[in-house]
């Protein structure tokens, strides 16, 4: 007969305290910020743009209020229509743009080759502009530059790693991270990678999510193209090492003896001691 006292009861209730207090003891490197100042602003540096690299897609329109001048220095709009193109049709146009080649050169109607890597788009923006009157071609042309382009992928312990398109020409490692769905509880909170490739060269940077300092990261503001890999724990590694056969063998034993341990419990309780 199993009492209370029987060793299989106090072998149960000591596995039971155990596991209660590993699922209540404090869990590090978790939430985000942990070093943060509560009401003490600080200043932010102001985000000046990302730079144009070569094999980058830009749209670049020109704007007067004289539309026939505007018209020489823009693409003709393309329209796909049942898998193949038509260019200048007046439904379904898709904007045309340059790809900066190499050397980190456009062919711009009329004005012809222009340097643009290395610039933001404000910059090529105000550049052609300038150049348009200077030559007298346009005296009120209104020039808007995009990236058509603008990527960046995360992956490794998010919950919807994948390549995300950026509207627009910022967006941080935080921004990122929420695209993917943010870390999973496996994540590494404290050795987020960005791998960064930059006029032949490939930079990786660490970032602590769980301090502020990730802010002065110059990784922080992500560039186009730019990777965020988040670490994995050392226990979702060590899981990921077990075949799925011994991951098998483990869950049903694991099963087993909980029933086992449930079993024992209950039949502790519904049988009395002896003397009663």
């Amino acid at each position: 007969m199993i009492t209370s006292q029987s060793p299989i009861v106090k072998a149960t209730a000591f596995i039971m305290t155990i596991v209660m207090l590993a699922s209540c003891a404090p869990v590090k490197n978790i939430a985000y910020f942990q070093d943060k100042a509560i009401d003490d602003p600080e200043q932010i540096d102001k985000h000046g743009g990302i730079l144009i690299q070569p094999k980058d897609m830009i749209s670049i329109i020109v704007s007067s209020r004289n539309p026939e001048l505007a018209a020489m220095f823009n693409l003709p709009l393309a329209t796909y229509q049942a898998g193949s193109e038509i260019v200048g049709s007046s439904t379904g146009q898709k904007l045309l743009g340059y790809v900066v080649d190499n050397d980190g050169f456009i062919d711009f109607p009329v004005l012809g080759k222009m340097q643009v890597s290395g610039m933001t788009r404000w910059e090529l923006a105000e550049d052609i502009k300038k150049t348009l009157k200077d030559k007298g071609y346009i005296s009120d042309a209104v020039v808007t530059v995009e990236f058509m382009n603008f990527k960046v992928s995360v992956i490794g312990e998010v919950n919807s790693p994948g390549t995300f398109t950026i509207e627009g020409d910022k967006v941080t490692v935080l921004q990122a991270l929420s695209l993917a769905g943010d870390l999973t509880i496996f994540g590494k909170r404290e050795n987020v990678t960005v791998i960064r490739e930059l006029d032949g060269r490939r930079t990786f940077y660490n970032i602590d999510l769980c301090s502020v300092d990730m802010f002065k990261s110059p990784a922080y503001n992500l560039q186009q193209n730019d990777i965020v890999y988040v670490e994995p724990s050392e226990i979702k590694a060590r899981q990921s090492t077990v075949d799925d056969k011994s991951l098998r063998m483990t869950t049903i034993f694991i099963s087993s003896g909980s029933l086992l341990v449930s079993i024992a419990t209950l039949l502790a309780t519904l049988i009395p001691k002896k003397g009663q």
